[in-house]
């Protein structure tokens, strides 16, 4: 059985699904089966809920302060289970006081996404997802549809970059924690046309060092 929590960089993530409509040219999981404290994260077959809870049950959150939806897939492929990890995951965590009476937060939660997932889901999904969790940051990528369908290669093709600031967009009027992010390797000058496209949309943009591991 695959990895379903597992911890990188000192985060705890959620692998819930290996499904993605992207091909990545730059993805993690072109290079290896597995990435930080997991032996694997290819999923032999989908887990279920029951196996998922028994994951989340198994693994110690002390000291972790946020956990992140994001494996060898994209979350919003497995939405259902998202939502119903996050209900789950507040429910044995939940925002408390201490001896002191200071409130103390539950576990943060947050979305990493490609921002398609309208299109997987076939409608407007930014307020269940906002619901769901704390943070939504969602891969940017490239500035301009035709350099993100020659790197990401969505599944949907001309439509996608649209439908992911869309998304980026309609998140935003239910949450102020929405970020894009990209990835350093797509070099200086498509960083700083994505800094302006982020800007547009009064998006924060966090530029990632790309890592092979």
């Amino acid at each position: 059985m695959a990895d379903i929590v597992y911890c990188y960089n000192h985060e705890v993530y959620f692998n819930l699904t290996n499904k993605c409509p992207c091909n990545c040219t730059f993805c993690i999981r072109n290079n290896g089966d597995s990435v930080g404290s997991a032996k694997t994260l290819w999923f032999e077959k989908e887990p279920t809920m029951e196996e998922i809870y028994k994951a989340i049950d198994a693994f110690d959150f002390s000291g972790y302060k946020e956990a992140v939806f994001c494996g060898y897939g994209e979350p919003t492929m497995a939405l259902d289970k998202l939502i119903a990890v996050s209900k789950y995951v507040r429910s044995k965590y939940p925002a408390h006081s201490d001896r002191d009476g200071k409130l103390c937060p539950g576990i943060r939660l947050r979305l990493n996404t490609n921002g398609l997932g309208d299109l997987i889901n076939k409608r407007s999904i930014a307020r269940e997802v906002c619901q769901a969790v704390d943070i939504v940051s969602i891969s940017l990528n490239m500035p301009d549809a035709k350099s993100y369908n020659e790197v990401v290669r969505p599944a949907y093709g001309e439509k996608a970059f649209d439908a992911m600031l869309q998304f980026a967009k309609d998140c935003k009027q239910y949450t102020e924690n929405v970020k894009f992010t990209v990835v350093d390797c797509i070099g200086e000058e498509n960083v700083e046309k994505s800094r302006k496209v982020a800007e547009k949309l009064g998006i924060p943009l966090r530029v990632r060092e790309y890592t092979a591991e």
